[in-house]
């Protein structure tokens, strides 16, 4: 699923395409994933673009929003006056734009568009007054991000607070948002942690070096536009290459980089936790 910089490379583009369109129309293909009433946005101007953890919310100058989770295959398109010269559309775009997988379309002046697909159909879009966003369940339940609000304190007393093993705990939206399974894994590798250790047993030293790891990894993957491991793709249609530069996450069987688990030809192991893949040296991760 999407995290934190796939999200955030997702809002900074729409910012960049979107904002100052007008929606005129509203085209539901796929009821299921809309809730709301669609004429509420219509005639509102983007006025801007938040996101919420994992989740967007496109705000209208008519106090309305359009909040958008992608879920696990979820992709936002853009084509119109603000893209000139867009570039070859992925191959992650099963189907093209418009396509069978195109769920909503919104008209916006000036010829733009704005597609919705959703290969698998667990994403949703709601709409919604803008001053009830932050009410919305999935929202209102998001922990502090570690590149936004979360500081060493507040991450020092969260992993001291519980037994849980860390690397669920860093997934658990609740207690820090945008944070999923590829980062963690990453996150963990540079921080020397064994993703089965508690939490609760981490030295103020490691929990130090995992803080600063999650941003490191986070600003990582924001830096090459998130990753296209599955079906992301930014707005333009186009992938990110975070994929190509991660550090533990589905490296199963290759060797560890590292200067001494090269001397001991130690090599990344693959685990099951919480029902997702975990990967990690067992030679540097203690």
């Amino acid at each position: 699923m999407p995290e934190l910089p796939e999200v955030e490379s997702v809002r900074m583009q729409l910012e960049k395409y979107v904002v100052g369109h007008t929606i005129e129309r509203v085209e539901i293909n796929y009821q299921k994933c809309f809730q709301g009433d669609s004429d509420n946005v219509v005639g509102g101007k983007v006025r801007g673009i938040r996101r919420f953890g994992k989740a967007l919310s496109i705000d209208l100058d008519n106090k309305h929003s359009i909040v958008i989770h992608i879920k696990l295959t979820g992709q936002l398109i853009y084509r119109g006056p603000n893209l000139k010269s867009p570039p070859k559309l992925s191959k992650k775009v099963l189907d093209g734009i418009p396509g069978k997988h195109t769920h909503v379309i919104f008209r916006l002046n000036h010829k733009g568009i704005l597609y919705y697909n959703d290969v698998r159909k667990f994403g949703w879009i709601k709409i919604v007054r803008s001053d009830r966003v932050e009410e919305i369940s999935f929202i209102k339940s998001l922990g502090p991000e570690p590149l936004d609000g979360m500081t060493l304190k507040k991450f020092s007393e969260l992993t001291k607070s519980t037994k849980r093993v860390i690397k669920t705990l860093l997934m658990d939206q609740s207690k820090i948002g945008g944070v999923g399974n590829i980062y963690a894994n990453d996150a963990l590798w540079l921080a020397r942690i064994s993703p089965t250790r508690s939490a609760g047993e981490l030295s103020d030293l490691e929990i130090k070096r995992l803080f600063n790891s999650i941003e490191d990894v986070l600003r990582e993957g924001l830096k090459r536009g998130g990753a296209s491991e599955l079906s992301f793709v930014t707005p333009d249609g186009t992938d990110g290459d975070y994929q190509d530069h991660f550090l533990a996450y589905g490296k199963e069987g290759d060797n560890c980089p590292r200067k001494e688990c090269r001397k001991v030809s130690s090599k990344f192991s693959k685990i099951k936790m919480g029902g997702r893949g975990t990967y990690f040296c067992p030679a540097c991760q203690k």
